[in-house]
């Protein structure tokens, strides 16, 4: 089978992530059902729980340690795939393999969420606090739709029971969207650097690519093993191993590193309402992304050099965005966020359409 799947030749390492990003949704599969029968979700004892899978299961923080590192791991990857899928145009055709794969990212930050609360630490539960009441900007029934999801007037048992039924759920519906991701690739193909017609210039998978892809295997698991082994508490939030207590707010209420751009726009709009709204409209503009240039199938490596420069502008916009998102609403970060999001939304809206229709007028004159 892989030696008849024909790639393009001129493919180069930045293919690897698609498929460093299965063998991480593997791993988290595999260790989160391996967790998830020593997991007990009740608010008495789910930090308790926590607790005796680290210090008396055999290998239990081994376990833990993979799996909450392999989470950040997770989004990293994805994260680099999303931006070279960006750089070299792949959500131009087929862009049923682009929704696909924004849809499996939407549908990984719920389970991460979901999974971020399930410790029942201080983080945790104030994090849930937090993101549920998102859902009371919905006109007129906005506080009816918080309590449906907390299972009554605050959040209780029934809240930790529906979020740990939820997380296991949603694990197996973005494994669904992978494959359909990679069902729509393999019978459309890859896109390349070159943007070249993607049948033409091919060699087999085997044994020419498979070697790419295991050399990124390789690194890709030192990293993570290097977390899991020498930092594995560098990406995580200390307050985190406190018990949940309602009466105790922690001093500030950060999410997990991979949020911290969302969370960097929201906290940039001083009004609840339309601060929720652009944290939104940050995520659906990556499903907006091929409705907002024209159909051209060609790689930025045969474009105007001004795609590259305005591509790693955006790149460090996304980094000041997490930057400002990590530090308390103060000087000079609310200042940082707010013009770190304007900029964030002109790439999609302004500067990515307008280079793209410069770019197709040239490419219409050129064939007439």
């Amino acid at each position: 089978m892989l030696s008849s799947y024909r790639v393009p030749s001129s493919i180069n390492y930045f293919w690897n992530f698609g498929v460093l990003a299965g063998l991480a949704l593997v791993i988290q599969l595999i260790t989160g059902i391996a967790l998830a029968m020593h997991y007990t979700p009740h608010i008495d004892l789910a930090f308790q729980s926590v607790d005796h899978i680290m210090r008396d299961l055999p290998f239990g923080w081994l376990l833990r340690y993979l799996h909450s590192n392999g989470a950040s791991l997770f989004f990293m990857v994805v994260y680099t795939h999303i931006f070279r899928g960006i750089y070299y145009g792949s959500y131009a055709n087929p862009r049923l393999a682009w929704t696909a794969g924004v849809a499996i990212y939407v549908a990984m930050m719920a389970v991460s969420f979901l999974g971020y609360v399930l410790p029942w630490g201080q983080m945790s539960f104030w994090g849930a606090t937090v993101i549920t009441n998102f859902f009371s900007i919905i006109p007129v029934y906005g506080r009816d739709v918080v309590e449906w999801i907390w299972g009554g007037y605050a959040i209780t048992n029934a809240t930790l029971n529906r979020f740990y039924s939820l997380h296991y759920f949603l694990a197996f519906v973005v494994a669904g969207l992978a494959a359909l991701h990679l069902i729509v690739l393999h019978n459309y193909g890859p896109n390349n650097p070159l943007g070249t017609n993607k049948f033409m210039d091919t060699v087999p998978f085997y044994p020419y690519f498979y070697v790419k892809d295991m050399v990124g295997i390789v690194i890709y698991l030192m990293v993570y093993f290097y977390f899991v082994f020498f930092a594995p508490e560098v990406l995580g939030h200390s307050d985190n191993y406190i018990p949940a207590n309602p009466m105790v707010t922690p001093p500030s209420i950060v999410p997990e590193w991979y949020f911290l751009p969302m969370y960097a726009i929201l906290r940039s709009i001083p009004h609840k309402t339309a601060g929720v709204l652009a944290m939104g409209l940050s995520i659906c503009s990556l499903f907006l992304l091929p409705l907002l240039t024209p159909k051209i199938h060609r790689s930025n490596a045969a474009k105007s050099p001004l795609y590259a420069i305005f591509f790693w502008l955006f790149v460090l916009d996304c980094f000041l965005l997490g930057v400002a998102g990590s530090h308390h609403v103060e000087s000079p970060w609310v200042e940082l966020g707010q013009i770190a999001t304007g900029l964030y939304f002109s790439y999609f809206f302004v500067i990515l359409p307008m280079l793209s229709r410069y770019e197709a007028e040239l490419h219409r004159r050129y064939l007439s």
